[in-house]
């Protein structure tokens, strides 16, 4: 890896595992913008950011469906909270349909940050864990739970209907679930976990399909459609440009 990006992500407790993926930071060194390429990974991100010029900022981020380059502008740390769709009723309780593919900004207030809170990430992911501990509901559907378990730990290599059944909930009802929550449809976010999944080999030097493809063709053609490129060409990360799988690398 080249010595132009920093980047750090933890685990949450494992009380809010449900609800929050990762809390991380990452940061340029250099003096110029570095392009990276962010692609779906089922994920809803709050990314703070402080700088001389705007203060403190607060972006929400939707759900992707395409990959899409950005650029890190140099000299500024990021921290991110990363969510599970669970934490889209539960902890922000409110739909997020609206800004797939796209961000919403907060109010720089938002959750009672301060421009303080990103000068220490340890203290920081203390601060947030804290609030969404506050924030966790006393009651959650178990159909809603089970099938975000299901959807993550079979790797998605299940079906609408497998999960329907083993969920309890219909096929009908889950996907006006998906619609009006993150905008898009179960199979559609299955998809995107699928392909999340397929990182994690590819990472680490499996180019081959391990999961439900139908052949090596097909295979090849989802990582295009979601990374924009084919499985050899991300394996090899020139220029660390896919953040996600640099994490990967990494774990």
């Amino acid at each position: 890896m080249e010595n132009d990006f920093y980047h750090k992500f933890i685990s949450p407790p494992d009380t809010l595992a449900d609800f929050v993926e990762n809390l991380g930071m990452f940061y340029n060194p250099t003096a110029t913008e570095k392009p990276v390429v962010i692609v779906p990974d089922g994920r809803i991100d709050l990314f703070l950011t402080k700088s001389r010029s705007a203060g403190l900022q607060l972006t929400l981020v939707g759900l992707e469906t395409f990959p899409e380059e950005r650029w890190i502008p140099p000299g500024i740390v990021h921290y991110v909270i990363s969510f599970k769709p669970l934490a889209v009723e539960y902890i922000l309780q409110h739909p997020i349909a609206a800004i797939l593919n796209t961000a919403q900004v907060l109010a720089p207030n938002f959750w009672g940050f301060v421009e303080e809170d990103l000068t220490d990430f340890s203290t920081f992911c203390d601060k947030v864990s804290a609030k969404i501990t506050d924030l966790l509901p006393a009651t959650i559907d178990p159909r809603k739970r089970k099938l975000f378990h299901l959807l993550y730990g079979s790797k998605v290599d299940i079906t609408v209907h497998q999960l329907a059944e083993q969920v309890g909930w219909s096929s009908r009802q889950m996907n006006r679930y998906f619609t009006q929550q993150l905008g898009l449809s179960l199979k559609a976010y299955a998809n995107i976990l699928r392909f999340r999944a397929s990182l994690e080999h590819i990472a680490q030097g499996r180019l081959f399909p391990e999961l439900n493809f139908t052949d090596q063709n097909h295979f090849i053609k989802t990582i295009k459609k979601f990374a924009g490129v084919v499985p050899k060409e991300l394996s090899k990360n020139k220029n660390d440009r896919f953040i996600l799988l640099s994490v990967l690398k990494q774990q």
